[in-house]
């Protein structure tokens, strides 16, 4: 097993699998079991990794979500996400977005304080990362109900959001929004931990 890298350090991968409330990976052979919009529609899972596997997108680690096992992400819709405290500078993000969102996530601190900060996550239907996210996954066909479509692809991005305010980090708010997806969500400190 290779040493890991120095952002592999920095990084504290999050177990979000207690709010996942949704699929939206299928396999060809069950289209049917997505649902990640209101079509129905899903990533191909034989173009992601396997679920549960640590995967690295631009160079950050995070824990994949299960694959055709059930919920694979958080329809976002306001739930409130417990983290391991501590002084973090990022919230790295494995999302998609059933179409361009510009939303809000809150950031609590275990002081009190509250900071309200941009999460901003393009279209999962093959678009231009119109925020400047790094496009994680692509599935290159897309899943409905009833069929594979070809030449339509999916994308699932990676984005993250800035923890500003110098304290201890104790859990996030996702936006009330149910058209921005969560698959995964990492932390990123500037300096390892003492």
């Amino acid at each position: 097993m290779p040493a890991p890298s120095a952002i592999d350090r920095l990084c504290e991968t999050v177990d979000i699998s207690a709010h996942l409330d949704n699929t939206a990976i299928s396999a060809a052979t069950n289209t049917k079991a997505g649902a990640f919009n209101v079509w129905g529609n899903s990533f191909a899972a034989e173009y992601l990794p396997a679920g549960g596997s640590l995967v690295h997108v631009a160079g950050v680690p995070f824990r994949f979500p299960p694959v055709c096992d059930g919920p694979d992400n958080i329809r976002c819709a306001g739930q409130f996400l417990a983290l391991p405290e501590g002084r973090y500078d990022w919230i790295h993000v494995l999302a998609a977005s059933e179409r361009r969102c510009e939303d809000t996530v809150e950031l609590h601190f275990a002081d009190g304080s509250v900071d309200a900060e941009a999460l901003r996550v393009s279209d999962f239907w093959s678009a231009p990362a119109w925020f400047g996210e790094v496009k994680a996954f692509e599935s290159l066909v897309m899943h409905y109900p009833h069929h594979v479509q070809r030449d339509v692809s999916a994308v699932m991005w990676a984005q993250r959001v800035p923890v500003t305010r110098r304290a201890g980090l104790a859990g996030v708010r996702l936006p009330r929004n149910v058209a921005v997806h969560v698959f995964a969500l990492t932390l990123q400190r500037t300096e390892a931990a003492a």
